[in-house]
């Protein structure tokens, strides 16, 4: 039997009826703040407590995170489409402009997200073009209650 034809425009479409939050994977690497934009954030394990995110292979900024050994997950709220935009961008400044603080384990956490995640990675598995980082979670917190940032069908959404 052979392998049908695969077209990976029709599983960009199909796969863009499920509708994403969107967060921002952020650490610090020799002293300057690095983050990117993913829309691929989850829960792993309560016991443990594990998250987990998915980043393409050929990310530029993810190997300056993974060599950090932490990073904050900040999950954005559907005011901060601008902020998604500039972490989603090859942009080299990301945080230029965008307000932040550290996390307990020293990795930004930008203001006004909705909550935030403070992890050091647990492990790292190959998986196509991309990578499964789980992340285990050291501390959290929602920083203010309000609807999140949706990515749906290749543009932002928010919630009926």
């Amino acid at each position: 039997m052979s392998d049908p034809q695969f077209d990976s425009a029709r599983f960009r479409q199909v796969l863009g009826h499920f509708p994403t939050g969107v967060s921002v994977v952020a650490s610090m690497d020799d002293g300057e703040p690095v983050g990117l934009a993913i829309g691929s954030f989850f829960s792993v394990s309560l016991e443990p407590p594990l998250v987990g995110f998915c980043v393409g292979s050929s990310s530029s900024t993810w190997p300056r995170i993974e060599a950090a050994g932490r990073f904050c997950v900040n999950v954005l709220g559907a005011h901060q489409e601008g902020t998604s935009r500039t972490f989603g961008s090859k942009e080299p400044d990301k945080f230029s402009g965008i307000g932040w603080d550290r996390s307990p384990l020293g990795s930004p956490r930008i203001t006004d997200s909705i909550a935030w995640i403070d992890c050091e990675i647990d492990a790292v598995h190959e998986a196509g073009d991309h990578q499964i980082v789980v992340g285990s979670v050291h501390d959290l917190a929602v920083t203010h209650e309000g609807h999140p940032l949706i990515f749906f069908r290749g543009g932002y959404a928010g919630l009926a």
